[in-house]
Formats: C-alpha cells, sequence, structure tokens
C-alpha cells in the first residue's frame, strides 16, 4: 500500500518545502530495469520510494560484483559521490523487483545542501555506506571469507543454532561482514535465516561455495 507521503522514510527530507518534493519527476521501473551504468553522468540523486535497486561493478571478463543495495529510505553511494566529485557514475544499477523512485535534479540536490538538516543527514548516510562498502573490501581482501563461511555452516546438521557473533569469532571476522555474507547465502537459497538459527537449503551448493 502507497503512503500518503511517499517521502516519510527519508528524515532528510523533513526540512524541505512539500510543494519541492511533490515537483519532483517520479518513475517506476520493472525488475531488471538498469537505472544507471558505468561513465555515465549522473542525472541526479535518486530517491527509492519502494523496491529495491541492486548496485554492482562488472570486470572486463563479465564478472559481476555486488556493492550494495539501496531499499527505501536509503542512498546511493556512487550517485552521491558523483554528485559531490562531479565525475561520472563508477558502477551499474538495476532493479531487483518493480521499484518506484523519485529523482533530484543536479541543480536541486547542490541547492537543498544549503540546508543543514538535508546536508547532515545525507553525509550521515553517505558514511553509513562507506562503512559497508568497507566491510565488502575487507571481505575480499581476507581471500574468500565466503569460502570459510560456508565451509563453517557445513557439518552441523540441517539448522545450526548460533549467532553472527560467534560465527564472526570463530573466522577472526566481524559480525557486520558475517551477517553481509549470510544474507547473500539466503537470497541465493542456500540457507534460510531467522533468530539465532541458520537452517541450510542446499547443502551441496553450500559444499561446492566451500571447497
Amino acid at each position: 500500500m502507497i503512503s500518503a507521503n511517499p517521502f516519510q522514510a527519508f528524515d532528510a527530507l523533513g526540512a524541505i518545502d512539500p510543494t519541492a518534493l511533490d515537483s519532483l519527476v517520479q518513475m517506476t521501473a520493472p525488475s531488471g530495469t538498469v537505472l544507471f551504468d558505468v561513465g555515465q553522468p549522473c542525472a541526479g540523486f535518486p530517491l527509492v520510494l519502494a523496491g529495491e535497486v541492486r548496485v554492482s561493478r562488472q570486470s572486463s571478463e563479465g564478472r559481476s560484483l555486488e556493492l550494495y543495495r539501496v531499499a527505501e529510505g536509503e542512498i546511493c553511494l556512487v550517485s552521491a559521490a558523483s554528485l559531490f566529485g562531479h565525475v561520472p557514475l563508477s558502477a551499474t544499477g538495476v532493479t531487483t523487483r518493480e521499484t518506484r523512485i523519485a529523482m533530484i535534479p543536479p541543480s536541486q540536490f547542490y541547492a537543498w545542501l544549503a540546508e543543514p538538516r538535508f546536508r547532515e543527514s545525507v553525509l550521515g548516510m553517505f558514511a553509513e555506506r562507506m562503512a559497508d562498502l568497507t566491510s565488502l573490501v575487507d571481505a575480499i581482501a581476507f581471500h574468500r571469507l565466503d569460502q570459510r563461511l560456508a565451509a563453517t555452516l557445513l557439518g552441523h546438521g540441517q539448522v545450526i543454532v548460533t549467532t553472527h557473533q560467534a560465527l564472526a569469532d570463530e573466522l577472526g571476522t566481524v559480525r557486520e561482514i558475517v551477517t553481509r555474507l549470510l544474507r547473500r547465502f539466503e537470497r541465493s537459497g542456500l540457507v534460510e535465516l531467522s533468530r539465532e538459527h541458520i537452517r541450510i537449503l542446499d547443502s551441496a551448493a553450500l559444499r561446492a561455495l566451500g571447497s
């Protein structure tokens, strides 16, 4: 059900004139729509009102690395960095399901940055996204932590009673990285997550990943 105020999830917009928000161009994109791509100029600051956008980088060999996902109320780090630095986009954004977006034009975005509440909120979310991205870099730098996690999950039965922190301690990493990897496993259909429980759904795939 669509809220009467589609922007209520964005605290940064609390000080913005509602009439200015109403004037923003909105669009609905089906799943699989490429919203932006590497090397393109940034068309504006996107606000995800509903749905989800997967942001990724692709190597010259065609391998794709997911950087993060943008859901309702969150910001796109790549778009913000492009606007802040006045540089082309450095990643690709694709909708994972039907997604509704409002776009703040660059000129409007720069003007709204003069509003302290908007600026501080955007910079705060930017910092959070940077922390997420740093965690991903750490996971990659530590030589395929996903393989080690997959191997750790095997051999304990179909349902594992543990915490993300306990797994992180066992692997010598931090809880945030383990949580991110487990959620990736869940999206791939390998496991099902619940509070302090991990249910193995595809042990063969986990075994292949962990080998």
